[in-house]
């Protein structure tokens, strides 16, 4: 099982809200593969030396570094914390303090410093579907099955999930023609004792996917397939679903299934957002201009954001009025600019999507649909 812990939105306005002159953000691409996480800790290591060398070159003194430096080895050492990895590892630094999220997308190797947390990279990971899990619901079986962009999926052994619902509910078949539950026979008496199957599976699901928010995708057919959705409790579960009698289906061939839906829902989202952009522009309410979008995000007008996650384009913003200082090249006092309305959109309550310029209207660094017009 791939093993995140992507950040709650709390967390990472935290992240946004956070300065200090000797901030470092580290991200590394990792591997679930115990037997090839070695090269992920020597690339750790390496990083660590990067980031000490720019907390040097930025005038951070002895102490401090040291301070950091000591916080990043401990992890770089942790033997238990690299058994449980995922595919990319983010890792955010002052000399008071550190938090790591493992992350299911892969990221390029990369450190920066600066006096606030360089966060694109996770916005990225938080707002693109690149992870699911299937349930295959039969009468005779259950199976989840966690999907991968880029790796082939696996079946995920599951406490308490029951094997089948006739042994869930105690009986030798669901489909008697006897009474059921005192009144109810035949078709009606199935449907009570599906019913309860589900609410048992659904409650087997809880402790794995508590706090988590990957889209979980159900292979089934009906009757099974309504009574599913009607009992269960996790809030991602998609829409969309693979209508199909999982049984003696591989895991491969339910993980092709499950990736057409992945890619519709972000496709889906991106097209609703391009609409909303297209009706908020003729009203004044949209900008690609990204000295009117820091500003916006300054005073809590951005209501979504899409934002280019290859580029970086250098500056300040200032905290109070929103004004854009460009800065070329990159300094130890500057930062990402787009990185940092991104972060003031979403300590904001807005949304942030992190996509190709290809997909961001007018092709630019961003684009912002606001709440009101400036």
């Amino acid at each position: 099982m791939l093993h995140v812990d992507i950040p709650t939105l709390p967390e990472i306005q935290t992240l946004v809200a956070q300065r200090n002159r000797a901030s470092v953000s580290i991200y590394l691409e990792t591997t679930p593969q115990t037997q090839r996480i070695g090269e992920a800790g020597i690339a750790l290591s390496n990083l660590i030396k990067e980031a000490d060398t720019q907390l040097e070159k930025a005038g951070i003194d002895k102490r401090e570094r040291w301070a950091i430096v000591e916080q990043l080895e401990e992890v770089s050492e942790d033997e238990d914390f690299w058994k449980y990895q995922a595919n990319s590892l983010a890792v955010f630094a002052t000399p008071d303090s550190h938090r790591s999220y493992r992350l299911p997308n892969k990221l390029k190797n990369m450190v920066q410093v600066a006096d606030r947390f360089h966060l694109k990279p996770l916005i990225r990971a938080v707002s693109v579907e690149q992870h699911a899990f299937v349930l295959a619901l039969a009468e005779n079986e259950v199976r989840v099955i966690e999907v991968f962009s880029d790796m082939p999926p696996a079946e995920i052994k599951v406490a308490n999930m029951p094997r089948d619902a006739a042994s869930a509910v105690g009986t030798a078949t669901v489909n008697t023609r006897s009474h059921s539950s005192g009144r109810q026979h035949g078709s009606e008496g199935q449907k009570v004792y599906l019913r309860k199957f589900c609410r048992m599976v659904d409650a087997a699901l809880r402790p794995m996917l508590s706090g988590r928010h990957e889209p979980l995708i159900l292979a089934a057919t009906e009757p099974l397939k309504s009574i599913y959705r009607s009992v269960n409790t996790y809030p991602e579960l998609a829409s969309q679903m693979i209508e199909t009698s999982p049984v003696r289906v591989p895991e491969h061939e339910l993980a092709a299934a499950a990736r057409p839906i992945l890619d519709q829902r972000h496709e889906s989202s991106i097209e609703e957002f391009k609409s909303l952009y297209r009706e908020r522009e003729n009203e004044g309410r949209a900008t690609t201009d990204i000295a009117t979008a820091a500003r916006a995000a300054t005073f809590g007008a951005v209501d979504t954001l899409i934002v280019d996650i290859d580029e970086v384009v250098n500056g300040m913003i200032d905290e109070q009025t929103g004004e854009v200082t460009f800065s070329d090249p990159a300094g130890a006092d500057s930062y990402g600019i787009v990185d940092e309305i991104a972060g003031r959109t979403l300590a904001m309550g807005g949304k942030v999507i992190g996509e190709r310029k290809t997909d961001i209207p007018g092709g630019g660094s961003l684009a912002a649909v606001l709440r009101y017009a400036l």
